[in-house]
């Protein structure tokens, strides 16, 4: 059985077992987070699309830890000018194992 959900402004498609990074959620390690915004449920054949969510369904996710993504580097020039400026970002991120989905 699989599911999308929605958090952080971002769609994922989860299933059982599944790990996956979404935006900064305020949990620690080893919360349990229950998502209601369920957008679709299905399994096989028979699909649930919601109107905009899925009454009744929810998925349940343990906390596995929080971290940083890779750097990215933005680089801004004009040529022939001199200009030149250098920024780094790294976007913080929540990993979740999703644990069950009900619906």
């Amino acid at each position: 059985m699989y599911a999308v959900i929605k958090t952080g402004g971002k769609q994922y498609r989860v299933a059982e077992g599944d790990v996956i990074r979404v935006e900064t959620l305020a949990a620690e390690a080893g919360d349990t987070i229950t998502f209601d915004e369920v957008l679709m449920v299905g399994e096989g054949e028979s699909v649930k699309i919601g109107t905009p969510f899925v009454d009744g369904s929810s998925v349940t996710a343990e906390v596995a830890g929080e971290g940083r993504g890779n750097k990215i580097r933005v680089i801004k020039f004009k040529r022939r000018q001199g200009y030149k400026r250098t920024q780094g970002h790294r976007q913080n991120y929540t990993e979740l194992k999703i644990t069950g989905i009900a619906g």
